[in-house]
């Protein structure tokens, strides 16, 4: 059962926005993936308006193929780390939780344990890390690979992974530090635990050389929607970012993930599902078609077919297809992001999607659910996925930044608070206490003995 009947929020922190051209826009800064001051923005007025988080997705390598759609995205400039982006941005913020995406195939456990506890430590329990596989195609070379691991022995890693980062921040229990002047003692090394793991992939002996995080762990997020991603999604995953184009499709996803949630022995809401939503907010109908429209005209025909080429998998060649053919019901499966294209086969397949319709329909959402209109029928399609249980929130995708983000908090907003399915302020200190996730017990830590009879 929902602990209240409010939707979670978060944004995603991009450079322009959604659309990949969106910085052709004057009203957006065009250096604004390396400029501190645009993304510090974008965080104040999420912050103003109680959001939940700020998502900010990364990859360590330029993300497509073709050099057309390379010269002509903001994307693959990339800007700043995650991590250290949300590590500056968490000295500009008070409140907003922080969710830095790190992928588990070109990272090491221990690493990546320290920077997470090291950011919770800086923002006082504010961080969260949203932990993905590499579906990239050009990481691979990077770090010495030809290509990227099998999909499934991603998650396998992934899986192994994740038990390593938890067992490091255990290391140290809660009071462990206790900087005692007066007896010179300043750890309790009593209660410091090696962790001694050897497994398929790792070897760590451990400590983790920071005190435990103030949230016992960074809330743990997750994006797999395959069927290996939504195992390991069920298992660890605490807040789930899917991308979900329909109610219908919303409903499956979300009834499924909680049942596989509750058979592992789970609370469900200690899972929350957030699908991704693409606003475009205009005062009209007319208003928020012809936004949308003007998005388009910056747009060249080899971002359109590079960024769907991206999507599918690079398993085809757009550039050498009759756009106006039916897309077929079935393309070679790729070893990127697998539930992505199933998910968007099936879409083209149920609305006999023409290459052209299918193209602009994943330049415009990726996938996601997008949303053209006013305030109040924006705010009317997220209280429907949230009352029918579709989404526990969303995280919002503005298309251009930060316009877009001043749109909806200033029209969206209120308009969910009005229906009492938004808050209005933040009603905890750290990330756990405002999702309403329970802040894990160190193994280690024995439960006091009562006195009671």
């Amino acid at each position: 059962m929902r602990p209240n009947d409010e939707m979670k929020l978060g944004v995603m922190l991009l450079q322009g926005g959604g659309h990949e051209t969106a910085w052709r826009d004057p009203s957006v800064p065009a250096n604004g993936g390396v400029d501190i001051n645009h993304f510090a923005h974008q965080a104040a007025l999420a912050e103003g308006a109680a959001f939940h988080f700020l998502f900010r997705a990364d990859t360590p390598s330029v993300v497509d193929e073709d050099l057309g759609t390379i010269a002509r995205v903001s994307g693959n400039d990339g800007g700043i780390e995650a991590i250290t982006l949300l590590s500056a941005l968490s000295s500009r913020t008070e409140n907003i939780g922080l969710v830095a995406t790190a992928t588990t195939t070109y990272h090491h456990p221990y690493h990546l344990a320290r920077m997470f506890a090291s950011l919770d430590h800086l923002s006082r329990g504010r961080a969260a890390w949203n932990i993905v596989t590499s579906g990239y195609k050009f990481e691979a070379a990077n770090f010495g690979e030809n290509e990227l691991p099998d999909h499934d022995m991603r998650y396998a890693r992934a899986r192994e992974f994740v038990e390593v980062v938890k067992g490091l921040w255990d290391t140290w229990e809660d009071d462990a530090f206790i900087r005692d002047r007066k007896s010179g003692i300043f750890a309790d090394t009593a209660k410091l635990h090696l962790l001694n793991h050897r497994g398929d992939h790792f070897s760590v002996r451990g400590p983790l050389n920071i005190a435990r995080p103030p949230q016992g762990y960074p809330v743990l997020v997750q994006a797999g929607a395959s069927d290996a991603g939504i195992a390991f999604a069920a298992e660890f995953g605490e807040v789930i970012f899917t991308a979900a184009p329909s109610l219908e499709h919303g409903k499956r996803y979300y009834s499924a993930l909680k049942e596989k949630v509750r058979a592992l022995g789970r609370e469900d809401d200690q899972l929350l599902i957030m699908p991704g939503i693409v606003p475009i907010v205009g005062r009209t109908e007319q208003e928020a078609a012809e936004k949308l429209e003007k998005l388009h005209s910056y747009t060249h025909i080899d971002v359109l077919t590079g960024v769907a080429d991206r999507w599918l998998g690079f398993v085809t060649d757009l550039h050498s297809i009759n756009l106006d053919s039916l897309v077929p019901e079935a393309l070679p499966q790729t070893n990127l992001f697998q539930s992505r294209q199933k998910l968007l086969l099936e879409l083209a397949a149920r609305h006999k999607f023409t290459w052209r319709q299918l193209i602009r329909f994943i330049y415009d959402s990726k996938g996601h659910l997008m949303v053209v209109g006013t305030p109040d029928k924006i705010a009317d399609t997220m209280v429907e996925w949230f009352d029918q249980r579709a989404a526990d929130g969303f995280n919002v995708l503005p298309a251009i930044l930060p316009n877009g983000l001043k749109e909806f908090v200033e029209l969206v907003v209120p308009e969910l608070r009005q229906r009492g399915k938004f808050r209005s302020r933040y009603s905890g200190q750290t990330l756990r206490e405002n999702l309403g996730l329970k802040r894990p017990l160190n193994p280690f830590t024995q439960a006091p003995v009562s006195s009671l009879p």
